[in-house]
């Protein structure tokens, strides 16, 4: 099981899709502002990613009321082309390696779902969970989503799939990077915190999970209050 957004996406799927729905004139340019106090902060150094992201959630919700299916759907599929291969090279080859030896690939992500499945088909996954969108009569969005009570909980995800589709956790491998993914993390054989966050990598090094942090070309495995170079 793979979180999708700062694991292998090098970005946020929602940003990229919030940037590109003002660009083509869906949204807004003043949608910006409800996200770019955080996003400066964060660029700063002052504020969290956590922030920045929430505030771009909430200019996602807001503006996207009215927007039709229609209008939504080739644009998405215009900005996962524009992006598909900015991904992180040790997931990336993990994902490769594991769907090589048979797993079955789960993909899990809160942004919408209509994102995350044209980005995750592209690299083999099994089986996708994203955002729900509701949409009203006419096709257009309400700013609303459906089954929260699933999405909400990445636990509820894993043993889901499980259910549905037969699966085991023996050997299962799971690899996220907040403290949000410690659900699905902590049910898995082999977690893995990739790019962790200070949230995520407290709990990690409590739990003796394992830590790989990629920068620029390098990976690095951290055990222990220990950096050395991943194999």
């Amino acid at each position: 099981m793979f979180d999708i957004d700062g694991t292998i996406f090098r970005s946020s799927l929602l940003i990229e899709c919030v940037e590109a729905l003002i660009g083509a004139g869906l949204f807004p340019a003043r949608a910006r502002r409800v996200y770019a106090a955080a996003h400066r902060r964060w660029l700063d150094r002052k504020g969290t990613y956590e922030k920045y992201i929430d505030a771009v959630v909430a200019a996602f919700r807001h503006h996207i009321v009215g927007v039709t299916e229609a209008e939504f759907v080739p644009l998405v599929r215009r900005t996962v082309r524009a992006h598909r291969w900015r991904v992180y090279r040790y997931t990336r080859d993990l994902v490769a390696t594991l769907r090589r030896r048979g797993y079955f690939l789960l993909a899990v992500s809160h942004s919408p779902k209509y994102l995350v499945d044209d980005f995750a088909r592209e690299l083999g996954f099994d089986k996708i969970y994203g955002r729900v969108l509701e949409l009203d009569q006419a096709g257009r969005f309400t700013g609303g989503a459906l089954h929260l009570d699933v999405i909400n909980s990445k636990a509820k995800v894993v043993k889901r799939a499980i259910e549905k589709d037969g699966l085991t956790l023996a050997g299962s491998v799971g690899v996220g990077d907040t403290e949000a993914d410690v659900g699905f993390l902590e049910l898995v054989e082999h977690p893995i915190c990739f790019n962790p966050n200070q949230a995520l990598f407290r709990i990690a090094k409590r739990r003796g999970w394992q830590v790989i942090v990629e920068r620029k070309d390098v990976i690095h495995e951290i055990q222990a209050g220990k950096t050395q170079r991943a194999k």
